[in-house]
């Protein structure tokens, strides 16, 4: 029965220490497998239901977990956010009409499981984070990343920046993370891009932070973003009014140049994402948060993540379910995905 359940409609599955190289174009894909003919409940917790993976070659794009929440301020909980939003991926289906997207008949596509994060020691974890993704972006395969609190793009923009230089980053969130240090430590969710910036793996000038909203400790708490060259989108410029313009504006400034996507789900407002560890209110919608990610359709994505998930605070497991929806509609934009 499992091996019936692992062919059907995937394509041939992949053993966890499969080495092959890059499938030829004309090759079976691996496919989540159709709730018509597989019970959405059966099989392995993977994301969609996809193969599990151990190594990234002959992958186009994967799914990866990292299951980090000891960099956290306040609420902790994301390290069970790769879980559920695994869990909540079972409702995803295989087309993204509204986008014109077939993403696994262009991509090879896989979930390689999670990075063994070292959840007593966080300089340890974005050591092991950093080598991971290392060995994924090598390899060509674009990592589409489950978090996990925002310390861990860090790491991962560390080796993103190894292969292609400084990334511009679209990041959506209600909070810069550009602070320097919090009682005494350079390193927590909330200091990620400030140390982007000091080891010059951004590219400055394409910089977008959208949704940024909430109290602060001074009444210009963006002067360090704009003075690197960032440019800040409060929430309240965003209030009630379509994103399309906006991101017609960031995909001309983008460029054809590499491009990280970084989503904070606490971007958006807490009646539709109470599961996260430092909600703020009136927030993005989840429709502007689908214009914000279909905006980068065409643009040089080369990875993206989905952020501070913690499902403890959210019974209902909508959050995760939000999260999941996102990160697929990340995998629809990247490059090589063909459109209808």
């Amino acid at each position: 029965m499992l091996r019936l359940l692992a062919t059907w409609g995937a394509g041939p599955v992949r053993s966890g220490l499969c080495h092959s190289c890059r499938q030829a174009s004309d090759a079976p894909r691996n496919q989540p497998p159709s709730p018509d003919w597989v019970a959405r409940p059966v099989g392995l917790c993977s994301m969609m239901r996809l193969p599990v993976q151990a190594s990234p070659e002959g992958l186009d794009a994967a799914f990866v977990g990292v299951p980090l929440d000891i960099g956290t301020s306040n609420r902790p909980g994301a390290r069970f956010g790769p879980r559920r939003i695994r869990e909540e991926s079972a409702m995803l289906r295989a087309a993204n009409p509204s986008m014109g997207a077939l993403p696994f008949q262009s991509l090879a596509v896989a979930d390689l499981g999670d990075v063994n994060v070292n959840l007593y020691n966080l300089q340890d974890s974005c050591g092991r984070i950093r080598e991971a993704y290392q060995k994924i972006v090598a390899s060509g395969c674009v990592p589409l990343t489950l978090g996990g609190d925002h310390t861990i793009t860090y790491p991962i923009l560390q080796a993103m920046a190894e292969k292609h230089g400084p990334v511009g980053l679209l990041h959506v969130d209600a909070h810069t993370d550009t602070t320097d240090k919090a009682l005494g430590e350079k390193l927590y969710h909330g200091t990620p891009f400030r140390r982007c910036v000091d080891e010059g793996l951004l590219d400055c000038e394409r910089v977008v932070q959208i949704g940024i909203r909430g109290s602060a400790a001074t009444l210009d708490p963006y002067r360090y973003n704009r003075s690197q060259g960032f440019r800040v989108v409060l929430a309240e410029d965003c209030w009630l009014k379509s994103l399309v313009p906006l991101m017609a504006e960031v995909r001309q400034q983008m460029g054809g140049k590499p491009l990280y996507i970084s989503f904070d789900i606490d971007a958006l407002d807490p009646a539709y994402a109470p599961g996260t560890g430092t909600p703020e209110i009136a927030g993005l919608t989840p429709s502007q948060a689908l214009e914000i990610i279909r905006g980068c359709q065409g643009l040089n994505v080369v990875g993206g993540d989905l952020v501070e998930v913690s499902p403890q605070y959210d019974v209902s497991g909508n959050t995760a379910l939000l999260a999941a929806n996102l990160l697929f509609e990340m995998l629809c934009t990247l490059p090589k995905v063909t459109t209808a």
